[in-house]
């Protein structure tokens, strides 16, 4: 891909890696002014974009996956291969990228089970279209490899093209996928050398495996706790405390036997209104007799 300006000048190295702060290796800041800087990283910014641009129509995507502000944003390296040899004007050219990162995945294995790993991952490699099939893939991809020390059976691919399985194929002899539920597609070997470590997620455990009560939760519940008042009352007590009457707490002496009620009874005198119903006068006549004496009604206690 060509450009208005001297690529040359802008990348240092045949193959430039480029990070999160957008400033080339292999490139020399001292001596320029502040200006020449400024016009090296607008430069960069453009190289970024159309080689993302481009990728994205190859792919038959509806937006870049790779722009100067995504890198900005992530934690991505990405590796830009330039030809200095093939100059139009005298400028240089730009073959193709590819971009690299770790990410946090959760992956199936050939058990089904999840693994939460954090792969190196393939997001966006492109050559330009009149220059695939020379071997330039193969070189900025081996590149990346040495550089970050993995093996290509330790790479998650972020939604890999068909031109892309074919070269990972050819090259690395990777066909063997394992099916996963996400984007990311991965090979055989995946899981024998992860750098990072791997996290199982516990496996769902199936109903007939509910743990039992332990002893001491068995003696707990046969424990019978007494409810609060006044639900702890019996039937008959709590139909007592209806309206018009108090509510009973319960007795605060406890019941007498038969034989100690019997003799209370003997030891207290009989109640005069009591006498003059056994002796057959009429309530009224009772009632009438104790208010002219007394000027009202009265009850004499028990000694």
């Amino acid at each position: 891909m060509e450009f208005p300006f001297d690529v040359d000048v802008l990348f240092g190295e045949r193959i430039t890696t480029v990070d999160q702060r957008l400033q080339p290796s292999g490139r020399r800041g001292a001596g320029l002014s502040a200006a020449h800087r400024m016009d090296l990283q607008q430069q960069l910014m453009t190289v970024i974009d159309e080689m993302g641009k481009a990728s994205a129509k190859a792919q038959n995507l509806p937006t870049p996956i790779t722009s100067t502000s995504r890198m900005q944003t992530n934690r991505h390296v990405l590796y830009i291969l330039k030809d200095s040899e093939a100059k139009t004007v005298g400028k240089g050219i730009i073959i193709g990228f590819l971009k690299v990162g770790y990410k946090k995945l959760f992956v199936l294995d050939r058990n089904g089970a999840h693994n939460e790993v954090e792969p190196l991952c393939v997001l966006d490699f492109y050559i330009h279209e009149s220059l695939q099939r020379h071997g330039y893939g193969k070189e900025l991809f081996h590149y990346m490899l040495q550089r970050e020390r993995v093996e290509p059976h330790q790479l998650a691919i972020d939604r890999p093209s068909d031109k892309l399985l074919s070269f990972l194929r050819k090259h690395y002899c990777l066909s063997d996928t394992i099916p996963q539920v996400n984007n990311f597609v991965v090979f055989q070997g995946f899981f024998s050398y992860q750098r990072a470590p791997m996290r199982k997620m516990p496996p769902k455990r199936h109903e007939g495996e509910i743990k039992p009560y332990s002893l001491s939760d068995r003696e707990f519940l046969k424990e019978e706790v007494e409810p609060p008042w006044p639900f702890n009352q019996s039937h008959s007590m709590i139909r007592s405390s209806s309206v018009g009457n108090s509510p009973v707490r319960g007795c605060l002496k406890p019941f007498l036997n038969e034989q100690e009620l019997l003799k209370n009874l003997r030891l207290c005198p009989p109640h005069s209104t009591a006498q003059h119903l056994m002796n057959g006068e009429p309530c009224d006549s009772v009632s009438q007799r104790r208010r002219t004496r007394y000027g009202k009604a009265c009850a004499e206690p028990c000694a």
